[in-house]
């Protein structure tokens, strides 16, 4: 670990980081073992193509390895409400999974039972299962799925189920390039009257042409153009992105803020595992002390 380690009773001089992976990699890859600090949040995504007995495996090498497995709920994707209740029960039981990221999904006509997230969340399956972490998404740039009046009263709803349950509900946000845009987004949502931690979503490094395949494909077109704006040449197509452009002005914000609602970031590797937790140990992300990381704390 480089300079940056701190002290015992020091203030972070980094901003935390969760990082998320295939069930793929989550099951299968050499490079997870020891590849991130004990206790960090490593989401396991799901894009409806892996079965629950997949997911689950996934979830439980990610617990085994000594991480915090958050499996994805994507809600319009799931089937019945047996199955789904089959699955938590599984990956509490079976995998250790006590955090979840439920989401919607974003298919245009829903697979089963479930058209939202909070339809998932009242199942009240995840409490019987003893799953109290949550995080839900945000989306700092809208989405094209519906206005930004819905997406806050959605948040309001999440909100309000957290405080009438056990729930810890967290909000983990879609990446984005303008990270001075996503802190005042994040920021803004007190005047809605919604106080939940923010976790903001950055890419990882990359190569510029992947990112913007990515940033295509996940309906970030704002941030895309801002992106473009901010890549002087075609040239620069063929280069890697840094991400601390994106970063710097979270972690300023966030770290020089009491009080803030910014949490920590969320890394989508688009680069890969490796590059993406190379990057995060060289900024002296990864030498938080475990105790810090939000996934021991449930205030984050």
């Amino acid at each position: 670990m480089n300079a940056v380690s701190m002290e015992k009773g020091a203030a972070p001089k980094r901003i935390a980081a969760s990082i998320e992976v295939s069930p793929k990699q989550a099951a299968e890859s050499p490079d997870l073992p020891g590849l991130f600090p004990a206790g960090v949040r490593v989401y396991i995504t799901d894009v409806g193509t892996d079965t629950n007995a997949t997911l689950v495996s996934a979830a439980k090498r990610v617990h085994d390895l000594g991480y915090t497995p958050v499996p994805h709920f994507a809600s319009r994707r799931l089937t019945t409400k047996a199955a789904l209740e089959d699955r938590i029960k599984a990956m509490a039981e079976e995998a250790g999974v006590h955090d979840v990221l439920v989401i919607g999904g974003g298919l245009e006509k829903q697979a089963g039972d479930f058209s939202s997230t909070m339809e998932v969340l009242e199942t009240g399956f995840f409490d019987k299962y003893g799953v109290t972490e949550m995080g839900v998404a945000g989306h700092p740039e809208g989405s094209p799925d519906f206005s930004p009046e819905v997406a806050v009263e959605a948040l309001r709803l999440k909100k309000s189920f957290g405080e009438r349950t056990d729930a810890r509900i967290r909000i983990v946000t879609q990446f984005g390039f303008d990270g001075q845009k996503f802190v005042d987004w994040a920021e803004s949502l007190r005047d809605h009257g919604i106080d939940l931690p923010v976790h903001l979503g950055v890419a990882g490094p990359a190569k510029i042409t992947t990112l913007v395949k990515y940033a295509a494909m996940c309906g970030v077109g704002n941030s895309l153009e801002f992106f473009k704006r901010n890549t002087r040449s075609l040239a620069m197509l063929a280069t890697s992105h840094s991400p601390e452009g994106v970063v710097g002005p979270i972690e300023k914000h966030a770290l020089a803020t009491p009080g803030t609602a910014i949490k920590q970031i969320h890394v989508f590797p688009f680069g890969g595992i490796k590059k993406a937790s190379q990057w995060l140990e060289e900024r002296g992300t990864w030498d938080i002390k475990t105790s810090l990381y939000p996934s021991m704390n449930s205030k984050s």
